[in-house]
């Protein structure tokens, strides 16, 4: 991608990466509002008084350190050896408060983050909110927004927050001490701080606020890139895909070396700018105040504490200019963050939501207003239903409706493309892009084409996803459950050691089977859940449904699939169907 080009996205994107006010507050006051409020707001109280004890030693430091100075022109020995005393005296107290502040600062750190973490988790993660987003792409990237962002944001605003509070201490003292040494010195810093904030703010700040947002954007894309290729290995050995992979992610890092390229440039001219507003300010106080030094007006002491006071106070009144990067940064993942909170609001669950703000309150009230209503009851009931993909640009399925009296199984078919597996998705509950109504039964399974296996131990992929429940579930039962799905060698090996890495597709297809058995639904939604296997394999799986009872609702185009249902719903193109009787094989 070009310079140009990121420039044009760059400009159409201004909106999308302001920060303002109320973004900043409905990201951040969740967790000081939380049930661990109290904790929090002792902890940021500890914080402040340490930050206050630590800019009064400050202040003190820096006169006996100017009383030093003075001394040692003076060529007073007793003065000298006063000084120097308290001098010492200070800074080793000082020191102490310095590392405790800190440490207090990245605990605080520490437990903002974990609130935040398992907040957007726990929303992230209930009601299929991850599978809608993904369906949706509401949101590029939640695992950065969830990693990066979040720790980005609670360490980059408590160091702000402790750079602001101890600027502000520091402008109270240091200012007070500057103004009684010189007034027109204190008066030129003023100006000197209002005009370099201002040429910071509208100068850099925008420009590096929209390039940080994309440079977020564009390494979290080329990461993502990789690990898909990581858990594409052996389909992508297979191909011998690698040249059109490694064109693919080449691609994507020069994304992400053009953005970084207008970044540096960006960040040059910053460096420039606050380099020569900082140096600049070694002349300034001895220019001023040399003629009132020169006429024996002040002591040498007296410049150096000016000089001192000076710097220090430019650094409180420009924090603009001086942490314009951080701040940029910040402003960048917290607009992120804002973001993926909007998109959670629309789907999660109101019991696993924050406080919000009016608008995102308006957001997630218009989402909850589903246009596809579920209910349960004893069998599958479809009413009114159609389709549409996630846009509302086409069509997948029109008016469908059918009943199936209980127990009666049901199978899909139909040329690929034509909205089966969709289907299968909105009567499980994840597609809702349509409008009608359905009915299943309460206790139902979903089996996809390829189940999914999690990383662990085979004792942990067979009690998936309820561990607790069937905990005390003995080896031998499970031992049983794979004999039953025909993965005798299974049945045989240790119960402790991985294996999802090593099973074949079909393999996974029975393990799933097991893992069905045992759970024992009502119902199960299989979306060609045994297009791996063989068809004695296949068909020893029905028959295991129909042994523990257990009504299949398929998806599937072997014609072999007709002997196990009682019913077939064919989908054809433009969204009709057609509804008829089959006989089962048994």
């Amino acid at each position: 991608m070009t310079n140009e080009t990121v420039r044009a996205a760059d400009t159409d994107s201004v909106d999308a990466y302001s920060v303002d006010k109320s973004t900043l507050l409905a990201v951040v006051l969740p967790y000081w509002k939380s049930k661990e409020k109290w904790g929090a707001w002792g902890l940021l109280a500890l914080l402040v008084l340490l930050l206050l004890i630590r800019t009064g030693l400050q202040v003190v430091f820096l006169i006996y350190g100017g009383e030093l100075t003075s001394a040692l022109a003076a060529q007073d020995s007793d003065r000298f050896f006063q000084a120097a005393t308290i001098f010492a005296i200070i800074l080793i107290v000082s020191v102490p408060f310095a590392s405790v502040s800190s440490y207090i600062r990245a605990k605080l750190a520490l437990f903002w983050r974990t609130w935040l973490t398992r907040n957007y988790l726990q929303q992230y993660l209930s009601q299929q909110t991850f599978y809608q987003l993904r369906l949706k792409g509401d949101v590029d990237n939640p695992a950065q927004r969830i990693e990066e962002d979040i720790r980005t944001l609670t360490q980059e605003t408590l160091r702000l927050f402790e750079i602001v509070v101890e600027s502000c201490f520091q402008l109270i003292g240091f200012a007070g001490l500057l103004w009684s040494i010189s007034q027109p010195l204190m008066l030129f810093l003023l100006g000197y701080a209002a005009v370099g904030s201002a040429i910071a703010a509208f100068g850099f700040g925008r420009p590096l606020l929209r390039i940080n947002a994309e440079q977020l954007k564009r390494e979290a894309t080329f990461r993502h890139d990789l690990a898909r290729i990581r858990e594409n290995t052996e389909a992508i050995a297979l191909y011998r895909g690698e040249p059109q992979e490694f064109s693919r992610s080449w691609h994507q890092f020069g994304r992400v070396f053009d953005n970084f390229t207008r970044l540096i440039r960006w960040q040059l001219g910053l460096n420039l700018f606050q380099n020569h507003y900082r140096y600049a300010t070694f002349l300034i106080p001895g220019f001023i105040l040399a003629p009132r030094l020169f006429s024996g007006e002040l002591e040498i002491g007296d410049v150096t504490q000016a000089g001192a006071a000076f710097t220090l106070t430019l650094s409180a009144l420009a924090l603009i200019v001086l942490q314009l990067q951080q701040l940029t940064r910040l402003g960048a993942a917290t607009q992120r963050l804002r973001q993926f909170r909007l998109a959670l609001l629309r789907f999660s669950h109101p019991a696993a939501s924050t406080e919000s703000a009016s608008a995102e309150l308006k957001v997630k009230q218009k989402a909850q207003q589903t246009t596809i209503a579920r209910n349960y009851g004893p069998q599958l009931v479809i009413n009114d239903l159609s389709l549409t993909t996630p846009d509302g640009k086409n069509q997948l399925v029109k008016a469908l409706s059918l009943r199936l009296s209980e127990g009666e199984s049901l199978l899909i078919m139909g040329p690929s493309g034509v909205g089966k597996s969709s289907l299968l998705r909105a009567i499980a509950g994840l597609w809702q892009s349509g409008q009608g109504s359905i009915q299943c039964p309460a206790s139902t399974a979903f089996i996809p084409q390829r189940p999914y296996m999690p990383p662990g131990n085979l004792r942990s992929i067979l009690l998936y996803p309820d561990p607790d429940r069937f905990a005390s579930v003995e080896t031998e039962r499970l031992r049983q459950l794979l004999e039953q799905v025909n993965l005798p060698k299974l049945a045989t090996a240790s119960f402790d050691r991985p294996v999802s890495r090593t099973l074949s597709l079909g393999e996974q297809q029975r393990l799933a089977f097991a893992r069905l058995l045992l759970c024992s639904p009502q119902c199960v939604i299989l979306d060609e859940a045994t297009s791996a296997l063989d068809t004695t394999n296949e068909n020893h799986l029905y028959q295991q449904l129909q042994r523990h009872s257990i009504t299949p609702i398929s998806v599937g185009h072997r014609p072999s699939l007709k002997h196990y249902h009682q019913n077939l719903l064919h989908l054809s193109d433009s969204g009709n169907w057609q509804v008829s009787p089959i006989s089962p094989r048994y």
